[in-house]
């Protein structure tokens, strides 16, 4: 496979761009590649620079469940670009995307559009200390909710203490109020539930996490943290960045039956242009300006590009079976490749379109789990994919996607392909 030219891109960002990219986990640093400078893509295909075609596992973490560059969607932005591309005050799509989006997710009364996923957590979390009065927030080790500063909390040991930033530039007491704890572990929530109730905000968690892989929530463990917030007057917030649109039309919460108080989206929801959101419960929405007290803005939130992109995208996953035939399809590939790398101590996690492979023995239900995987063999399998034309996310900490333009023809050969690492 050449590679020169990417190569050769890369040398010549660096000297511009730190790092060379403008989101770390492009570099490749942890799987041992350099960067591939992608040109063009379509449906489950991604052609870089050199002219190499790659099967693509990533979609952009998650974005195209329809795959890349639908007509349909780019029939709704060539539209819209051909209006104007910014306005910075109101225009019809804003209302129409709100619309789908309340009317699709349970927990949505209101939503606000942001450009971004940290956006959409950082504004959620705000609200929530408006409305309660309160400041602490409790997360979970290995749940990622941005870059935003309070959410940047090393995960530690899990113990019930408060955090310590893990970022250079980030002071320790912008986190003296962020408490993380092992997911899956209901009894350490109830203990600081029982200790500090009445001091905690909020409750943040993706609800199936996929920034340390893809790891299930216990049975019960959801109907819980719901019956904890409820029990101290705190509020539950999932961030379903990911897994809105991804796993239904109604992201987790509808797939669970556990309501929150207010949900961050994005990824899907922007149609692949950048887009996210925050929304939930009317009352609580209220105490966001102009209306109320919590203050939050943004001059292209809200752009008529990415919500006519959005709303192109919703009205296709909202066909009648779109979700039944993307799932179903990626249960058998998932139930093929678990048996086609039967023996080799791989563990596969997986719910609906969202999967993970971890180099390990044992099954992986935390982050403490992921932590002890290998990730050199994770990477000795990125590596080997990629040198046959297969692009997966590019983390043992992250998860891979398949979207409904994936044919039964590149998911078998993804399998034959894994199966034969390391024979």
């Amino acid at each position: 496979m050449r590679r020169e030219k990417s190569e050769q891109a890369y040398r010549e960002a660096v000297g511009f761009i730190p790092g060379g990219v403008n989101s770390p986990v492009r570099a490749l640093k942890s799987v041992g590649a350099s960067p591939v400078f992608i040109e063009k893509a379509k449906g489950c295909k991604l052609t870089d620079i050199d002219g190499n075609t790659f099967t693509d596992f990533c979609l952009s973490w998650g974005v195209f469940t329809l795959g890349h560059n639908h007509p349909v969607v780019n029939k709704a932005v060539r539209r819209a670009v051909s209006k104007g591309t910014s306005y910075g005050i109101p225009s019809l799509q804003e209302t129409e995307l709100a619309r789908l989006v309340c009317s699709y997710i349970p927990g949505m009364e209101r939503v606000r559009f942001v450009n971004s996923g940290t956006e959409a957590v950082m504004s959620a979390i705000r609200l929530a200390r408006g409305y309660t009065g309160r400041n602490i927030v409790i997360k979970f080790d290995g749940c990622y909710h941005g870059h935003v500063d309070h959410m940047l909390v090393s995960a530690g040991s899990g113990v019930a203490g408060l955090g310590n930033s893990s970022s250079a530039g980030v002071p320790d007491n912008f986190v003296s109020y962020t408490i993380s704890l092992p997911f899956n572990d209901t009894e350490t929530v109830e203990r600081v539930f029982e200790a500090k109730g009445k001091d905690i905000a909020a409750v943040i968690l993706e609800p199936v996490p996929a920034n340390m892989g893809v790891i299930l929530p216990k049975e019960g463990f959801l109907y819980r943290l719901r019956e904890l917030a409820d029990q101290y007057g705190s509020l539950l917030v999932f961030d379903e960045v990911i897994t809105g649109f991804r796993l239904s039309i109604g992201g987790v919460q509808q797939l669970f039956g556990i309501i929150p108080d207010l949900t961050a989206i994005g990824k899907i929801v922007g149609g692949g242009f950048p887009a996210a959101a925050f929304g939930g419960r009317a009352d609580i929405m209220s105490l966001l300006a102009p209306d109320g007290p919590v203050y939050q803005a943004g001059t292209l939130s809200g752009n008529p590009v990415a919500m006519s992109a959005g709303i192109a995208t919703l009205s296709l996953l909202s066909i009648e079976g779109f979700y039944r035939r993307l799932n179903r399809k990626a249960d058998d590939f998932i139930q093929k490749l678990k048996e086609s790398v039967s023996g080799k101590g791989i563990v596969i996690n997986h719910i609906g379109s969202m999967f993970t492979l971890f180099f390990s023995e044992h099954e992986i239900n935390s982050f403490e789990d992921v932590k002890k995987a290998d990730q050199k063999r994770f990477g000795e399998f990125f590596r080997y994919m990629l040198a046959r034309n297969f692009y997966i996310s590019p983390s043992m900490f992250e998860a891979s996607f398949i979207s409904i333009a994936h044919d039964r023809k590149e998911l078998d050969r993804f399998i034959e392909t894994a199966s034969k690492f390391q024979d």
